[in-house]
């Protein structure tokens, strides 16, 4: 558990600048040109924290999340492979089934994750000091502008992200397992 906290928290620090580049990138009418171009003016409108404002939205979803995910794995692999035998469908399936949940749990943290990165006009309009600036601003801002629902903005899409995602990662994971158990196995018997 301490090990997974600790690889979130750098991996998170490492990728939080590219993720709101890329969310800058993304946004309908985005004013950037290029990706250095997203860097530069941000950097020079906003200063190095306008990469790190979400940092801990992020930590906040991406724990939980990881949390969830893996619970909700190993949970299905109880059910549909009790005997813990390598069986791709059930790690396909599990693993699926597992990010799909993840992911639509974690979506409001998402969304005001994103809504920090790009700071849209929309939401600064109804946003007194024009500046959205954490968690408990974002979650403000996002109710204010859409109500409950907006929490859940883009869940469908997040999930089908999701899904084959983690199916994959899941898959690819069992099956390194079986292979390197299975050749240890045969080293200990001598073959």
């Amino acid at each position: 558990g301490a090990a997974g906290c600790v690889a979130t928290l750098l991996h998170d620090a490492a990728m939080n600048p590219a993720e709101v580049v890329k969310q800058r990138m993304q946004m309908y009418n985005s004013p950037y040109q290029c990706v250095t171009d997203c860097v530069r003016t941000v950097w020079r409108n906003e200063g190095a924290g306008a990469f790190y404002r979400s940092y801990t939205t992020q930590l906040t979803m991406n724990i939980p999340f990881q949390a969830i995910h893996f619970m909700t794995y190993e949970f299905l692999q109880e059910q549909l492979n009790p005997h813990r035998q390598y069986n791709p469908s059930s790690h396909m399936v599990s693993g699926a089934c597992a990010g799909a949940v993840a992911a639509a749990a974690t979506t409001p943290l998402d969304v005001c994750k994103t809504l920090l990165n790009t700071q849209e006009s929309l939401a600064l309009s109804s946003n007194i000091s024009g500046h959205i600036t954490g968690m408990a601003n974002a979650f403000r801002t996002v109710y204010q502008v859409g109500g409950v629902t907006a929490y859940f903005r883009g869940v469908q899409a997040r999930v089908i992200y999701q899904m084959p995602s983690t199916a994959i990662a899941w898959s690819v994971y069992e099956f390194f397992k079986y292979i390197l158990t299975k050749r240890q196995e045969e080293r200990r018997a001598g073959k």
